[in-house]
């Protein structure tokens, strides 16, 4: 079975046929995450229990710290790449189909914990999935940006969907997001057999912990780095929590589909930042994207459904510069501080665990007080002012990094431009 499957395999390389099959499991791996967690906010404030959203978007960066670091990383070692997708997504999916029944004033605590047991499940499998397609790919990982892309497209497409089929806020979201993660655990099984990771000299503990990455942070501009990236994680996890009830409060209905714009504009400057990052080198971009947050939250604060309604849709479309010239722009950064050092895994998980991890939970708990400030019933007035607290978190947050960060990584100034 291996040995056909490493056959085909070589075939594929000598086509598109690898391309695709892993531009699928990329659009459907992220297909899953945009249908169950886009308007998630508006799903629970409209059952009754909004004063919970905190906590649900809380689970997610819970789970990237142990759900990635100790069963992505540990159990990778044992089993197989592929037959992990397939057991974590077929299990995920039966939990899927159970979290709809749960969303009930009298059941919302169960349903955030039943939350967090699937988020343990999944966000592994994002992990998983990058390393199937890059070992896959082998010296060609210049078609990963491209597979990449197809992820980005499952999230547009999950929104779109929701979206257009009245669902937005729905707890049925859950059961879309379900059969896709069903279909892909068994379209795991049809997947390159990639090998499982061999063990290293250093011991699993000191992987685990990123022990040598975060000997990185002796270097100052390193460490600023990280902790402006830390910093601005935290307005980062009020739009995922809050964007789906305001955009709802401003008076418009397909709130999926207006959310995909953000993800149609992510993939817009998807593919430019290689590019960008060589011509203007790496503080311009970062402090763009932080700049783009404290705009996009200003926009929200001004935002409604009458004459200014172009702010909130501009506010959305913004999420292509705030993600990508920070947070991809960030990933290049850190790869260029690791790589010399040999630890460049270990420091991309270290990143994660700061702003996906640390970042965005004190972001969702800070949310969750600023909302639990608000009316049951919040109007537009009421989100404008809460609004304005990460507005001008993000602008002083950008202040702090452009008059304390020096890009000592190379030591040219692409092309005349100075850190």
């Amino acid at each position: 079975m291996a040995t056909a499957d490493a056959v085909f395999t070589a075939g594929d390389r000598n086509g598109g046929m690898l391309t695709a099959r892993l531009s699928a499991m990329m659009f459907m791996q992220f297909f899953v995450w945009g249908a169950g967690a886009v308007t998630l906010g508006l799903v629970m404030q409209t059952v009754g229990i909004g004063n919970l959203i905190g906590n649900a978007f809380s689970v997610g960066p819970i789970a990237s710290i142990a759900g990635s670091f100790l069963l992505g990383m540990a159990a990778a070692r044992y089993v197989s790449p592929k037959m992990l997708m397939v057991i974590l997504h077929l299990l995920g999916g039966v939990l899927l189909f159970m979290l709809p029944t749960l969303l009930t004033p009298a059941t919302g605590s169960t349903f955030v914990w039943l939350l967090l047991g699937y988020m343990m499940l999944y966000m592994p499998t994002v992990g998983l999935a990058n390393t199937i397609a890059l070992k896959s790919f082998g010296d060609r990982t210049d078609n990963f940006p491209f597979v990449r892309a197809f992820g980005t497209l499952g999230w547009i497409t999950a929104g779109l969907i929701i979206g257009w089929a009245g669902l937005s806020a729905s707890p049925q979201i859950f059961r879309v997001a379900a059969v896709v993660s069903i279909a892909l655990g068994f379209y795991s099984l049809t997947l390159p057999n990639v090998e499982a990771d061999k063990p290293s000299d250093e011991g699993i503990v000191r992987q685990v912990l990123c022990v040598e990455a975060f000997g990185l942070l002796q270097q100052r501009s390193f460490l600023i780095f990280i902790l402006c990236a830390t910093l601005i994680s935290i307005p980062l996890a009020m739009y995922y929590a809050y964007a789906s009830p305001f955009v709802g409060a401003a008076g418009i209905t397909n709130v999926g589909g207006t959310l995909a714009i953000g993800q149609m504009s992510e993939l817009v400057f998807m593919f430019s930042m290689p590019w960008l990052y060589r011509r203007f080198g790496v503080k311009p971009l970062l402090l763009v994207g932080m700049l783009a947050w404290a705009l996009r939250y200003a926009l929200f604060a001004i935002g409604d459904g009458g004459g200014s309604l172009w702010a909130v849709y501009l506010g959305v479309a913004l999420h292509g510069v705030c993600y990508d010239f920070f947070f991809v722009a960030g990933a290049i950064y850190t790869g260029t501080i690791a790589t010399p050092k040999g630890v460049n895994a270990q420091a991309q998980g270290m990143l994660t665990l700061f702003t996906y991890g640390v970042g965005m939970l004190l972001g969702s708990q800070i949310g969750a007080f600023l909302y639990a400030q608000l009316p049951a019933n919040p109007t537009i007035a009421d989100w404008h002012q809460m609004w304005w607290y990460p507005a001008i978190a993000a602008a002083l947050i950008a202040i702090l990094f452009q008059l304390t960060f020096r890009d000592n990584s190379r030591g040219d100034h692409r092309m005349g431009v100075t850190a």
